[in-house]
């Protein structure tokens, strides 16, 4: 069983691969990570069976990291490892062993590695709300691959039938994600337009009319404009006033 141990800490991740290296020899060390981006990186090139993953990292933590491997047809098993118990009980029901306190114990560590098992994505929405987790990232599939794009480079999520299509600053990308849940989690960041559109308050600029009366919402660094409905013209005119 390969393993992939992620910690922003040294001496954790030191203590974690020597506590494998003495279990069963079916477990390999294929790799560590010191951060988020990282650790997504290695799983990607590395393709190991199961990550002992901290939460608190700076940047991305490991519950973002989570939340972007499940997209993935082939995504690891997920053992978090972290010093807050708050974090834990209210998670995970008490047959599912995926979540262990520091300092990790030798024998804790070897049964969640005998049942290790996915992480499903209930659980995983359920930790997100308990840590009032938010990404800073949208992961988007390319090639078989997951590419990370930061949200603040994000200018608009606009439905287009099944799917969101997503404007950024270097491009689009289709996700399969509900535009509701977008809103929702990115709620300060972006406000509604239209039914199916949401902007990024950071990128826009104006407001624009045309001769049959049609408002349409201008973003910086683009030449996208966007439908505004009725309802929603009132509440951009006053964030734009708001900025003066």
């Amino acid at each position: 069983m390969k393993l992939l141990v992620v910690d922003d800490e040294a001496l954790a991740r030191e203590r974690l691969i020597s506590i494998v290296n003495e279990l069963d020899d079916n477990y390999d060390i294929v790799g560590e990570a010191k951060n988020g981006q990282q650790a997504i990186e290695k799983i990607l090139a590395l393709q190991p069976d199961v990550v002992l993953l901290d939460i608190k990292m700076p940047g991305m933590n490991g519950i973002e990291v989570a939340q972007h491997l499940i997209k993935h047809e082939t995504s690891p098993a997920i053992i978090f490892t972290t010093a807050y118990e708050e974090h834990a009980l209210a998670a995970f029901d008490a047959h599912a062993i995926a979540y262990l306190l520091k300092p990790i114990q030798s024998d804790q560590l070897e049964r969640s590695l005998q049942t290790a098992s996915h992480l499903q994505q209930g659980q995983l929405k359920k930790l997100s709300e308990d840590v009032k987790n938010k990404r800073q990232h949208i992961s988007v599939k390319l090639r078989g691959d997951l590419q990370l794009i930061p949200i603040t480079d994000v200018r608009y999520f606009r439905a287009d039938q099944k799917y969101i299509e997503m404007r950024h600053s270097t491009g689009m990308a289709l996700i399969d994600e509900a535009l509701k849940s977008l809103e929702e989690e990115f709620s300060e960041e972006f406000i509604r337009v239209h039914r199916n559109a949401i902007v990024a308050i950071d990128y826009v600029t104006g407001i624009e009319r045309d001769s049959l009366g049609r408002s349409y919402v201008l973003l910086n660094g683009g030449e996208d404009k966007l439908d505004v409905s009725r309802r929603h013209v009132a509440v951009l005119r006053r964030l734009l006033k708001s900025r003066g």
